[in-house]
This record gives C-alpha cells, sequence and structure tokens, in this order.
C-alpha cells in the first residue's frame, strides 16, 4: 500500500488525542477485554448510554491533542513511514471518495487515542475496538487494536488490514448521514459499512492518494481481517460454540463476502443490507 510521495495530507481530519484520562463523568465505562468487542461495539455505534462529550462535529470532552499531526504528517511520503501518518493518508482518501460519491457528505474526524477516551457517546476504553460515535460523528481508535487483532483474534493485519477497519467505520459515518443508522443495531448494518470498505477500495487509486490500484495481496489482508472478526470466528474462540441468533455483526463467510460484493461493484448502490446478509 504505497502513498504518492507528492500527495498533499490533510492532517487536520485526524486528531491525536494521546492516553485518555479517567471518566469524570460518569457515563459509559466499557470493559471487558477486547474479546467483547462485537457485543460492546454496538452500544458506541449506536450511541447507547449516558454521555456528554462535544457537540457534533466538535471536539470531545476531556480531550486535547498531544502531537502536533500537521508538522509530521505532510505528504505521502510521511504516510509510507508513520502509521500515525497513514492513518491520514487513509482517512483523507476515504473521504475524498464519499465526497464525490455522496452528495452533501460532511467529513468525520478520526481521534486516535490510547487506553480511555470521552466521547459523546459515553466513555469508552481501548476494550471495545475501534467504534463510531454518531452523536459527535467522529470515528475513534486506539492503535494498539491492531496488534490485539492478531495476537488474539489470528488474524495476519498489514497495513491494509488497518485501511479496511478504518473504512468500515467511516461506512457507519455514511449510514449515519443517510439515516441507516436510525434502525440500530443489526447484522445488516455491518454488512453493508463492510461492502461500503469494499467500495473505498475499488475506487481508493481515483482519489489520487496511492500509486496504484491494490494488489491481491493487499486485499487478502482487508479479508482476512474481516473474516477474523466474524461473529461465529469469536464465538469459537471465546465460548467454545457458535449462536448465529446472537450475531451482531455476521459470520466471518457473511463479512467477507459482504467486502468482496463492494469491492467488485465499486458502487455504493449495490451495497443493499437486506441482499448482502
Amino acid at each position: 500500500m504505497d502513498f504518492r510521495d507528492e500527495a498533499e495530507l490533510d492532517s487536520s481530519q485526524v486528531q491525536d488525542a494521546g492516553r485518555g484520562g479517567g471518566f469524570p463523568g460518569g457515563g459509559l465505562a466499557i470493559g471487558g477485554g477486547i474479546t467483547g468487542i462485537i457485543a460492546l461495539i454496538v452500544a458506541l455505534v449506536f450511541g447507547v448510554g449516558s454521555g456528554g462529550g462535544g457537540g457534533e462535529g466538535g471536539q470531545p470532552a476531556g480531550v486535547q491533542p498531544t502531537s502536533n499531526l500537521s508538522e509530521q504528517c505532510r505528504t505521502g511520503a510521511d504516510a509510507d513511514q508513520s502509521e500515525k501518518c497513514r492513518v491520514v493518508g487513509v482517512v483523507n482518501s476515504i473521504q475524498a471518495y464519499w465526497r464525490e460519491a455522496l452528495p452533501g457528505y460532511e467529513q468525520a474526524k478520526t481521534t486516535l487515542f490510547s487506553q480511555a477516551v470521552q466521547t459523546g457517546c459515553g466513555d469508552a476504553t481501548s476494550a471495545v475496538g475501534p467504534f463510531y460515535c454518531p452523536r459527535d460523528r467522529r470515528v475513534y481508535l486506539d492503535l494498539t487494536f491492531f496488534d490485539q487483532l492478531q495476537s488474539q483474534f489470528g488474524a495476519k493485519g498489514g497495513p491494509f488490514a488497518q485501511a479496511y477497519v478504518i473504512a468500515h467505520e467511516y461506512g457507519h459515518h455514511v449510514q449515519n448521514l443517510t439515516g441507516g443508522l436510525s434502525g440500530g443495531g443489526s447484522v445488516g448494518t455491518e454488512l453493508q459499512a463492510d461492502c461500503f470498505a469494499g467500495v473505498w477500495t475499488k475506487n481508493a487509486v481515483d482519489t489520487g492518494f496511492f500509486e496504484a490500484p491494490f494488489t491481491d495481496a493487499q486485499i487478502a489482508e482487508a479479508l482476512d481481517a474481516a473474516a477474523a472478526v466474524g461473529d461465529d470466528r469469536i464465538q469459537e474462540r471465546t465460548q467454545g460454540r457458535v449462536d448465529p441468533d446472537s450475531f451482531t455483526h455476521g459470520s466471518s463467510e457473511q463479512r467477507v463476502n459482504a467486502f468482496k460484493t463492494g469491492y467488485a461493484g465499486g458502487d455504493p448502490n449495490g451495497c443493499n443490507p437486506a441482499g448482502l446478509q
């Protein structure tokens, strides 16, 4: 996954909040380890629980930037050398695509944090994994998640696995803008976000941030990550059995197929939730 060296990065789309403090607001504190990601992420994605936080699109309560990404992340060359700058580049590309594909698209910031963070949907720890909060329209990401994705869920990892996860969360932002989140959490909603990630992948090179279309090996990283966080794989690891009636994000096969559907068609109109289940 090579960025164009001369591509100009917009670091204002990503905030590095560093290590979060405690939870003075008494909001939704999330715990239980990363094995609880499937159950826990639903609460945050759909705004369950108490929580103050910043206003729509504003800065989350209690968050103060700890590093100046504008000095570190200026070009695609920086994105090839730094994980945080790579996140900036991926976010820039995803939002460049949706600005073209979705009339009236409104940007959403990504907040990088460590251990804990306050959000418009309540307080969260790293245990929930990456998530989107519709109340403040932000994606939240602790980069240590990707190490845990490999060590605890058996994913192969890699830069494009990270890009897939980010694109999935921005899929939730698109759903929020278009009314797709109004029905609450569902397998179809999650599979549509996977499909949207595949759509961005198909169109990513056209956003001007990457040297060339992604390789089959890079696409395989995304498919492997999608499979690793399928409900059936996680339930088998954590419970020793699979209960399809309790699925929240879809099986490994469903998640892989949803991404493939988006990638093959390259059109968000082909990501009908009902047709992905």
